[in-house]
């Protein structure tokens, strides 16, 4: 190591030391998470029982403002599906305010898929009266916090999954995996129905839950050398196969073809994938996603969570992506204004 690296390790160590107790989790790209060593002595065992704890001791405080039917799905499955969610004629209304406008959209492509996001902001929320009144629900707010652990706002999207494409590759959601080492939540109210052939979400019930056989496959996938595994595990969202999935005593993962109008909640620390669409299409779907330090005591306090400032989060986070995309990257590209269904994609 050069006398300039050997500086910047030292100059950035009580950084990487701080890091530890945040949401961090490259094994690729941090000294301390991906060091062999550490986990050795147990370090990676450490930050997912320590977050495990307080993500079921955060559940507990949460627990008594979710409906007892939808708290023991989830707790049993690491997921809720709720059909029929909205009331019918509300979703109609829901549905065509969203399908049948233009709105500002950002695109990325994954192998054969293209994922089109559109925000969910001030000048939607007041285009969609109904999306409105669903975002705000209080039994669904409740369901959103308990299963983030957090009472906290989460990003909503407007989504399209657009499958099949010529000449791509492998997408590489469609593997199953976990997010991060600790909980999260996402959510989809799918506006159309999900057949199996288009691709369906796919979980691996109670996969959300860190028992000792899931801390053990932890322990034994932090040893590795993140240069010899595949990218995205390295950088802390871990890829699990069959083999994996029984050494952890968990069942195989199941395809959720569903109505639409049905809401799927999910603890995405659990192992779930995008299913292999056998056909080109779209898959439309409200998506909500809510992530925060794991290790956190308190519930609330989030200042992003305010109203008014949380309908502006995914414009600036687009944003300042854009301007710092040749240090951070950018992934999502500016589409100009697009409709969620657009077939020219699928060309």
């Amino acid at each position: 190591m050069s006398l300039i690296n050997k500086a910047k390790a030292i100059a950035l160590a009580p950084i990487h030391v701080l890091q530890l107790g945040t949401s961090a989790k490259s094994f690729l790209d941090h000294p301390l998470i991906g060091s062999q060593r550490l986990n050795q002595m147990g370090l990676h065992r450490a930050r997912v029982r320590f977050a495990d704890a307080m993500c079921r001791w955060r559940r507990r405080r949460l627990a008594k403002h979710v409906r007892t039917d939808w708290r023991e799905a989830f707790d049993r499955d690491g997921f809720v599906v709720i059909e029929n969610v909205v009331p019918a004629a509300e979703f109609r209304k829901l549905r065509e305010a969203i399908l049948h406008s233009e709105w500002a959209a950002r695109e990325m492509r994954q192998g054969d898929a293209i994922t089109r996001r559109i925000a969910i902001d001030t000048e939607m929320l007041q285009a969609a009266p109904d999306l409105r009144r669903f975002l705000a629900r209080k039994d669904i707010n409740a369901l959103f916090h308990y299963v983030a652990s957090f009472r906290i706002t989460p990003l909503h999207y407007v989504q399209t999954i657009v499958s099949n494409l010529v000449g791509g590759g492998t997408d590489p959601q469609q593997v199953l995996h976990a997010d991060s080492f600790h909980a999260s939540m996402k959510a989809w109210l799918f506006l159309n129905p999900v057949a199996k052939e288009d691709g369906p979400f796919t979980y691996v019930r109670g996969s959300h839950r860190f028992t000792p056989k899931r801390m053990e496959w932890e322990h034994e996938r932090s040893l590795a050398d993140p240069q010899s595994i595949d990218r995205l595990s390295a950088r802390g969202s871990p890829r699990v196969d069959a083999s994996g999935l029984s050494q952890m005593g968990l069942p195989p993962a199941e395809a959720l073809a569903l109505p639409e109008n049905t809401l799927v909640v999910a603890d995405t620390g659990g192992f779930h994938a995008r299913g292999a669409a056998d056909k080109a299409g779209e898959r439309v779907e409200i998506w909500s996603y809510a992530r925060r330090n794991p290790f956190l005591p308190w519930l609330g306090g989030d200042p992003l969570s305010i109203p008014g400032i949380a309908e502006k989060r995914v414009g600036w986070l687009w944003s300042f992506r854009d301007r710092f995309e040749k240090t951070i990257g950018q992934p999502w590209q500016d589409v100009g204004r697009r409709r969620p269904v657009d077939d020219s994609a699928t060309g």
